[in-house]
């Protein structure tokens, strides 16, 4: 016995009994049918232990469980590594189609999307695009387009979603010019947009409205939309709004992509509900721009192991239809460790050359191995294709996926980078910039795929469309009519839903009559009353990423309920509260856990429902404004490329309402940000009633008008007096500002806007300079300086290139004419107020929050960040001095009155 090794109990006679006489079960909870074998086998394990030693035993075990997955008792990890086919040729379907003429067709679609940008670049080498990474999904693309992504009834209604990897729209573009949607002028102008007849680079809806369905030219967005997408198929079909049973959403990604962490940040959640109804399709072609994606490791391996800790259904295509015979003759498994021991930067290099080179450096490195391929020529090793590139692999792979229930599945089909295009960028480093093909290098191409092209149509570039009674394109649209139609295709609209009038739910803003309330009070209370509504109510979307009770929805806990697929399988700790957390499986409100993220894309699924399912809905997403544009801006353009149609409520806004949590919480930056997105309607609303008349347009927008845009509204924590709506100044809201009101007498010296928290500090700043300093103000509300900038745009090139009608005027320039000084002040950064400086014609002042955030009461930050009243007085005080209508010892005097440091440092530079 070893040194290590000590005594074990002996195994009772009966393996099958505890001492007390009890059932043992198994593992799985099945119980054993032959328990004298069962002793058996642990009597030699113990004694293998006592006279080998713990080492001895733990290799037997090893060598145990090797066996059992080689024999298939352990299905779900394979032999030695797990660099093979999932599904074996002897459970792979028959295939459904016709191979020869699907072969064809791909070809051709290959030959247009290369024709396409090599033509582009030829003419313009500026445009770029990308021919390789759809060569390497052409098959994925057509097994889909021919089998599987259905295209719903004829209005679209149960459609498939499609996330397109987006260096692949060419070959989409190919295939819509066979089908006979897009024209060869549109291929002809492939990244040629501004005439009109063009094509955008990558799926972008709001480019090509009726076209792509989705967006993903960002790498790693599609993923998480996906998911989210997925999820709010159930979502609808659980709360009983649209029966989604049949759809499915497909998303066709890259290896290298799958770096991004927003790829990946989901997949818990996929399968953690289960979400059957969504499959990836990872194109692992091994290769991202500049080299292999995992040059010293396996991709395919790492991503496997990803997903199955996940939870997720995996199923890989490693190996096309010419291994199987090899494989069959392994019985040694001699060929699994070959490729267990080869990493991908090898996998490229032996792709990227010829059968002799990889007989003599993959097959020849190994005696076993080589005995295995001792038949073959160089020219029939040459023929093995990877497994993404056999239509029987895919087919199998795509079935299973469809079949699988109770969690997603995804796909790892290998392929090559460039398939096709042989030394010009078939598997070689430079394959993703490879934009322009010599004539020789075409002519290889078209030999490669057996095209029907002259010499002449190949220098020419010319686009190949069969006879319009050919078989190829017969069987073309035989198999999307089998389908439903033709996809990708995206609906614009969906039935209207009527709002309900402002009126009949909002009086506690409209007339609040001094009550002090935040305007996210305010916020909540409106959406949580259109929840009410008989027609608009089952449609409002409330979605939190786990901060309900800090923006005080907690009362949408009871009134809605939390959505989860499996209702609420525990008695909540809080159940005997009134505002208990209730989950239910038709719950309404979206609580999305600690992810913004997730969140947003929660949101945009929700938001681009009148899209995708015809059926509008109204999301509202509630949250830490400072984790929003500057934390998910990118999901935001997505959605905006979507034509998303919502809100987005940025609560606890600004640099200064959040007392006490500091640099990382407080936004300065986000209504900056949001003013560059084109279909985003910014506000920062100071009051109940400007948030409520707000509120009240965007739902009609968008419900009601089919008007593509989304509103971003901030609301701020801060509790305040509230006044009720005055006359006349609703259009004023909606526009951007209005006169609030005038304070002294007089035609007002000075001109001051403010808005969101800091409009309180601007009014009681014009207080101050009318009663101490006897100087008359007049103060605007910018309910959003982003909707004037916009507006002042438009007439500024209005009146550029009319230059013989009369001149318009903007809101800025008709609220502001005069030469009265202009002094703005907001809880974000100066830029911002100063979007609309060349519209004013007077001196013009901005206050912000420049600088990095801080810890502390709201009065210090203000006084910190110079927008308090004290702050706003003086600059008016100084403006008034610089135009020479003041004394500036008036500056110094309020200087000192109201204990401003002149020698402290600007709060941007400490």
């Amino acid at each position: 016995m070893s040194a290590s090794a000590k005594p074990i109990p002996a195994v009772p006679v009966n393996a099958n009994e505890r001492p007390n006489g009890q059932a043992i079960l198994g593992p799985r909870g099945v119980a054993d049918p032959d328990p004298a074998e069962t002793a058996d086998w642990l009597a030699s394990l113990e004694s293998v232990l006592r006279h080998g030693g713990a080492a001895r035993a733990r290799f037997l075990l090893d060598r145990l469980e090797q066996k059992a997955r080689e024999i298939g008792v352990v299905e779900e990890t394979p032999p030695y590594s797990p660099y093979r086919n999932t599904i074996p040729l002897e459970k792979q379907p028959p295939y459904p189609g016709d191979l020869a003429v699907e072969e064809r067709i791909t070809s051709i679609m290959r030959w247009n999307a290369l024709a396409m940008v090599v033509r582009a670049n030829m003419a313009y080498g500026e445009l770029g695009g990308h021919v390789a990474s759809y060569a390497s999904a052409a098959e994925i693309f057509e097994l889909g387009f021919n089998h599987f992504f259905q295209a719903g009834d004829a209005s679209g209604a149960g459609a498939d979603l499609v996330f397109f990897q987006p260096h692949s729209a060419p070959g989409v573009y190919a295939r819509a010019f066979l089908e006979g949607r897009l024209s060869e002028t549109n291929l002809k102008h492939y990244r040629q947009e501004i005439a009109g007849e063009g094509l955008c680079s990558y799926p972008h809806p709001w480019l090509m409205p009726e076209f792509w369905q989705v967006p993903t030219g960002s790498m790693g967005i599609g993923p998480m939309n996906a998911i989210y997408q997925a999820r709010f198929m159930r979502y609808l079909s659980d709360r009983g709004l649209a029966d989604t049973a049949g759809q499915h959403v497909w998303g066709v990604f890259g290896d290298g992509e799958m770096d991004e962490p927003e790829s990946i940040g989901a997949l818990t959640l996929a399968a953690r509900e289960k979400l059957d109804n969504v499959t990836f399709v990872i194109n692992c072609n091994l290769q991202r721009l500049d080299g292999p994606v995992r040059g010293n490791g396996q991709i395919i391996q790492e991503l496997e192991s990803v997903f199955r800790g996940a939870g997720w259904n995996v199923v890989k295509v490693l190996w096309g239809s010419e291994w199987d015979a090899i494989f069959a003759r392994d019985t040694n498994h001699a060929l699994l460790r070959r490729f267990a021991a080869t990493v991908d930067g090898k996998y490229q290099t032996l792709g990227a050359k010829d059968g002799a080179y990889n007989l003599a450096h993959f097959f020849g490195e190994d005696e076993e191995v080589k005995a295995l391929v001792s038949h073959m020529s160089d020219a029939d090793v040459d023929k093995l294709k990877r497994g993404g590139h056999d239509f029987r692999k895919l087919y199998a792979a795509f079935a299973a996926a469809k079949a699988a229930k109770g969690r997603p599945t995804v796909i790892l089909a290998k392929t090559k980078k460039g398939y096709g295009m042989g030394g010009a960028g078939e598997s070689r480093m430079t394959a993703h910039q490879a934009k322009k093909l010599d004539t020789d290098a075409l002519k290889a191409f078209r030999d490669r795929f057996a095209l029907p092209l002259t010499d002449a149509q190949v220098e020419g570039l010319e686009f190949y469309k069969p006879d319009e009674n050919s078989r190829e394109l017969r069987y073309l649209r035989e198999r999307r009519e089998t389908l439903g139609g033709f996809l990708p295709k995206r609906r614009r609209t969906a039935a209207h839903v009527t709002v309900p009038d402002l009126s009949t739910y909002a009086g506690f803003a409209l007339e609040a009559d001094g009550k002090e309330m935040s305007t996210t009070t305010a916020a909540v209370r409106l959406f949580s009353s259109l929840i009410k509504h008989k027609e608009l109510g089952p449609r409002v979307v409330p979605i939190v990423a786990d901060e309900a009770r800090t923006f005080g929805m907690a009362n949408l806990f009871r009134q809605v309920g939390i959505y989860s697929p499996l209702g609420q399988l525990y008695e909540p700790e809080d159940a005997g509260s009134m505002l208990y957390y209730k989950e239910s499986r038709d719950g309404q409100l979206l609580e999305e856990g600690i992810t913004e993220a997730g969140a947003i894309s929660s949101w945009a699924a929700a938001a681009t429902s009148y899209s995708v399912h015809g059926l509008a809905m109204l999301p509202f997403y509630i949250y830490y404004s400072m984790f929003g544009f500057q934390r998910v801006g990118d999901l935001i353009w997505a959605a905006a490329d979507q034509r998303a149609r919502g809100f987005l409520i940025g609560a606890t806004a600004g640099r200064t309402t959040l007392g006490g949590e500091g640099l990382q919480h407080q936004d300065g930056s986000s209504h900056l940000v949001a003013a560059t997105i084109p279909n985003c309607r910014a506000y920062d609303p100071a009051f109940a009633y400007e948030m409520a008349v707000i509120l009240d347009h965007g739902a009609r927008d968008m419900m009601e008008r089919d008007v593509d845009a989304f509103y971003y509204v901030t609301a701020m924590n801060e509790n305040y007096a509230q006044p009720s709506m005055p006359e006349g100044v609703r259009d004023g809201i909606i526009r951007g500002m209005y006169r609030f009101a005038g304070y002294g007498d007089g035609e007002p010296a000075i001109r001051l806007l403010g808005s969101g928290a800091i409009l309180p500090e601007v009014i009681a700043a014009a207080k101050l300079l009318a009663e101490e300093w006897g100087i008359a103000a007049e103060v605007h509300s910018v309910t959003s300086f982003s909707e004037l900038a916009r507006e002042a745009r438009e007439v500024e090139r209005s009146n550029r290139l009319n230059p013989g009608l009369p001149p318009k005027r903007s809101l800025v320039e008709e609220s502001l004419s005069g030469s009265a000084p202009v002094v703005a002040a907001t809880d974000y950064v100066r830029a911002y107020p100063q979007l609309i400086a060349t519209a004013i014609q007077a001196r013009y002042v901005t206050l912000g929050t420049d600088g990095f955030g801080r810890s502390d009461t709201r009065s210090a930050l203000r006084a910190f960040f110079e927008v308090d009243r004290h702050h706003v007085a003086v600059a008016a005080l100084a403006a008034l001095a610089d135009e020479g209508t003041l004394d500036r010892a008036k500056v110094a005097e309020a200087v000192a009155r109201y204990g401003i440091s002149s020698n402290r440092p600007a709060p941007w530079t400490v």
